[in-house]
């Protein structure tokens, strides 16, 4: 939206920083969220946007890695892809560098159906999920950034 506000936030106490719609909320410190995730939300709208540090995948190529990730928090969640992944392709990320190490980024949309809490498969919701994953090699993590969508919530 052309009229919505940004704002910059460091996450992980200051290690990395994004900017993204003021309308977000940080729900990290008040929810039970593993130290290596930053939650953010907008109840108003029930999206979310998740940053997660894991270690990296190394038996993942770096052309599957955006869609194993969607494919594992599907698994996850205990949720159905509901619609074909969409997948970039490698992308080199020549300003995210260390030791002279770039980062490569990939990227995957998808769509699911998922069940919140007890609600059951009968009232499944169905979200597009926007993955990336920053692949940093050189400290072997894999970063990801998803962002949860509805489009349709029972």
């Amino acid at each position: 939206m052309a009229s919505e506000v940004f704002a910059q936030r460091a996450l992980f106490d200051g290690a990395i920083t994004s900017t993204f719609p003021l309308r977000f909320e940080d729900v990290s410190r008040i929810r039970d969220v593993p130290d290596n995730q930053e939650v953010l939300v907008d109840p108003s709208r029930d999206e979310s946007l998740i940053f997660e540090l894991l270690e990296m995948k190394h038996d993942v190529p770096d052309y599957q890695s955006a869609t194993w990730f969607i494919q594992d928090l599907a698994n996850e969640q205990d949720a159905e892809l509901c619609s074909a992944i969409q997948q970039s392709a490698v992308m080199d990320a020549p300003s995210l560098t260390y030791g002279n190490m770039p980062a490569v980024v990939t990227t995957a949309v998808g769509e699911m159906a998922i069940s919140k809490g007890r609600q059951g498969r009968e009232a499944q919701n169905i979200v597009r999920v926007y993955l990336a994953d920053i692949r940093l090699r050189a400290v072997n993590t894999d970063v990801l950034i998803v962002a949860y969508e509805p489009l349709l919530i029972k």
